[in-house]
């Protein structure tokens, strides 16, 4: 905030906000009881009747605490907010990139940028990241296909747009994501920002400059990138790689590219929206992630751009039913978002509902970090949204192997 600029420790130790460690340490207590009455006195003359002793009762087994809850109780304030920030660093030079960054406690870095480095090499330099954090590290790409992928080079596949892999048909395109992703997997890739579940109305794709413009879209029927959507989904998590669907609720009828450009709008979208099949079918495949874009829809929230209102993230919840991680779209370089503060950024997008933010700019890292404790240390209600975050991102790294107990 104001550029202040505050050193945020990844924080084992001061135990994390009200009750939260009491509430992952249940412990299960036996009940016993013995029956009424006794023994004769000495010396009686009569006896009373036989007393049954009441049954003994069984201990009700201890409920189990999870990993993802074990670790959610070792983090301090900051150590939770670190969980919800996903950096930006350079693909070419991720070791470098993350020491910019080692004073904010963060749960993931996204490779921004391309490398031709191959498998290997990329392998080793997050083998060095995971040493250096406390907490392991989701690390994120972009690799759809055709002019977005972030990795390639020996060991990497190079993958055709979205529009050619869905020519494939589903049963062949599940495939064909399980062995790229299994590619990612193998040089320590735990999340893809992808697919990409927006449809393009045919005829219009010239003039969707995010999406259609480069063949990122599986197609212009929602049932059939609903179809894609799942196979992808299906393919991309079996083979160990978190799947992040994007971009909610749907870029694919926007003239503006929010990474470019403000004012981006869709007046289309609604709850009964047919676009919003391929996310449904998402969250019925089981995508660990879903992005939310930067652009505003006037019928769902007249007031605030997507990643910053409830209203948005609510629909996503509530009436598609998703229970897992919300990713902002990069809100450090996306000119969509230029006039908002840096901290008011991640902030805003937290208070919305949104569980990890992600700036392309590592410089923001810091900024962000203080302003989500500086907030969360004033309000307890943003402190609660602040653990419930946090507990989601640790279960989703124990989901998929990632955070081990």
């Amino acid at each position: 905030m104001n550029g202040v600029q505050r050193r945020v420790r990844r924080g084992f130790g001061r135990g994390a906000i009200g009750g939260l460690v009491a509430a992952t340490t249940l412990v299960a207590v036996a009940a016993c009881s013995g029956g009424s009455g006794g023994p004769a006195a000495a010396g009686s003359t009569t006896s009373s009747p036989a007393t049954s002793p009441a049954p003994a009762t069984t201990a009700a087994p201890p409920t189990p605490v999870s990993c993802a809850q074990q670790t959610l109780g070792t983090l301090d304030l900051d150590g939770q907010v670190g969980q919800l920030l996903l950096i930006g660093i350079p693909a070419t030079d991720p070791v470098a990139g993350f020491a910019e960054i080692s004073d904010v406690g963060v749960g993931g870095v996204f490779l921004r940028g391309r490398s031709s480095a191959g498998a290997a090499a990329i392998g080793a330099a997050v083998a060095e990241l995971q040493s250096q954090s406390p907490v392991p590290l989701q690390v994120a790409v972009d690799q759809e296909g055709g002019l977005v992928q972030t990795l390639k080079g020996p060991g990497f596949d190079l993958l055709p747009t979205a529009l050619e892999q869905a020519r494939q048909g589903p049963d062949a395109l599940r495939a064909s994501v399980a062995a790229w992703a299994g590619q990612l997997r193998a040089a320590g890739i735990t999340m893809d920002l992808a697919p990409v579940a927006d449809t393009v109305p045919a005829g219009t794709e010239a003039g969707n400059p995010p999406i259609g413009a480069f063949d990122r879209q599986y197609g212009s029927d929602p049932a059939q990138v609903a179809s894609a959507i799942t196979a992808a989904v299906g393919g991309m998590q079996e083979a160990g790689v978190a799947a992040t669907v994007k971009h909610f609720p749907g870029l694919g009828r926007v003239d503006v590219n929010t990474d470019t450009d403000p004012g981006a709008s869709d007046p289309e979208t609604n709850p009964a929206d047919p676009y919003l099949e391929p996310f449904a079918a998402a969250v019925t495949a089981g995508t660990a992630a879903v992005m939310v874009s930067s652009a505003t829809y006037p019928q769902l929230d007249p007031d605030r751009l997507a990643v910053f209102s409830p209203a948005v993230i609510g629909l996503l919840r509530q009436q598609l039913g998703f229970s897992g991680v919300v990713v902002t779209d990069d809100v450090g370089a996306a000119v969509a978002l230029s006039d908002v503060p840096v901290g008011n950024r991640a902030v805003d997008a937290v208070a919305a509902g949104v569980d990890v933010v992600l700036t392309i700019e590592p410089t923001q890292a810091a900024p962000m970090a203080a302003a989500l404790a500086e907030r969360a240390g004033e309000d307890q209600a943003f402190a609660a949204r602040v653990t419930e975050s946090a507990g989601r991102v640790l279960a989703l790294k124990e989901r998929f192997g990632l955070l081990t107990c």
